[in-house]
């Protein structure tokens, strides 16, 4: 029976989204695409756990007018919630449910010659980019295959609108690879000369994604792909020197449950990893494994901020709770929050630091965090 009562957002764990920064994240990576190339916002996996809804309004109010998801039913939420700009699929389609692309007007990966015959054969009219691989061996139609590039024009269903590739290692500046993604440039370069000369419409071109944008800016192509710098985020502390003057938009927080004082020789939480050698003032805070802690976090250095002090995260983490040791923070009590990504006063763990901790990436940090989490969203 539903009550009418509305839980609060902030009583347990929540994130906050600061959309002010989004639109200022948008801003600085505009102004480094080359004249001409427009900014594909990646909105995939709810906006890399942002809340695509928002995310997407806000960005469209901001002149970006071209997204790209996933899946179709990403694109689908997206036109359900009003948006009116371009949606590209960047992930394969089951022909059955080719119906959803023409439906909701959603362009299309191509991912091989026989998918385009697969959509092709379902009779809708459908808008599709072709995929070419040029080295990455994820997806795509083997830039050497132009027969097979060519071939996805001959569909009367499908209308091409755009070709485009994926690097597989601009985020890196060594010199190898680097060459790499310069001889992947130069693949797709000609599989579009080739197409050109021959009197295709290749559309819209496009290569890059966050890291092609930095480390390769001299690129120039229709569109480029931003979507974890969109969020003011690396990949990892080793990239972070590369970042320009973004913000991070996401900030992780939860409440504390409980302080008290275990003795020395304690053990916290399950499995008994950690083992006090004095005695301590633990905090229990109210998030965990299933909020998008990783578990992989237990005893690999993982800290958080309580009142402006940055205190580490000890013992196992629990699938609701996790445990911090705030000896040296004065007044620490239940109904304080603890912040987890973000800033607090003076001190700030960003997610490069979480996603350190826990042994990952900060897309794979920002795509988990808990369905359950409130998304609590601000200006500034």
């Amino acid at each position: 029976m539903d009550s009418g009562f509305k839980p609060s957002d902030d009583g347990r764990a929540w994130v906050e989204i600061d959309l002010d920064a989004l639109a200022h994240n948008a801003a600085e990576i505009r102004s480094l695409l080359p004249q001409g190339c427009e900014l594909m916002a990646v909105v995939k996996t709810d906006a890399y756990g942002h809340g695509v809804e928002k995310c997407a309004e806000r960005l469209r109010s901001e002149g970006v007018s071209v997204f790209a998801v996933a899946t179709f039913d990403e694109g689908v939420r997206l036109r359900k919630n009003g948006l009116d700009g371009d949606v590209l699929v960047l992930g394969y389609t089951h022909p059955k449910d080719a119906e959803f692309l023409s439906a909701y007007s959603l362009s299309q990966f191509v991912v091989d010659v026989a998918h385009a015959k697969s959509l092709d054969a379902m009779g809708h009219k459908l808008r599709v980019h072709i995929s070419v691989d040029t080295g990455l061996h994820r997806l795509g139609i083997d830039s050497l295959d132009i027969d097979g590039i060519e071939s996805v024009y001959s569909y009367k269903n499908l209308s091409v609108e755009g070709v485009a590739t994926h690097f597989a290692s601009s985020d890196s500046l060594e010199s190898a690879d680097v060459e790499f993604t310069n001889l992947q440039m130069k693949r797709f370069y000609t599989v579009v000369d080739s197409l050109k000369r021959k009197g295709y419409d290749v559309g819209k071109t496009h290569a890059q994604a966050s890291y092609g944008i930095f480390n390769h800016s001299g690129i120039k192509l229709d569109y480029a792909r931003a979507g974890i710098a969109l969020y003011g985020a690396m990949s990892s502390n080793d990239e972070t020197k590369i970042m320009p003057a973004l913000r991070p938009v996401l900030s992780f927080r939860a409440v504390i449950a409980q302080v008290r004082w275990i003795g020395a020789g304690e053990s916290v939480s399950y499995g008994r990893i950690f083992t006090t050698d004095k005695p301590i003032k633990l905090a229990t805070v109210c998030a965990g494994y299933a909020d998008g802690v990783p578990r992989q976090m237990s005893g690999n250095g993982g800290i958080c901020v309580i009142k402006g002090h940055k205190v580490p995260i000890v013992g196992r983490i629990c699938m609701d709770m996790l445990m911090a040791d705030v000896t040296g923070v004065d007044e620490v009590s239940a109904g304080d929050v603890a912040t987890l990504i973000g800033k607090d006063g003076g001190e700030a763990v960003r997610c490069e630091d979480f996603a350190a901790a826990s042994g990952t990436i900060t897309n794979d940090i920002l795509c988990r965090l808990g369905g359950r989490l409130p998304r609590v969203y601000i200006r500034g």
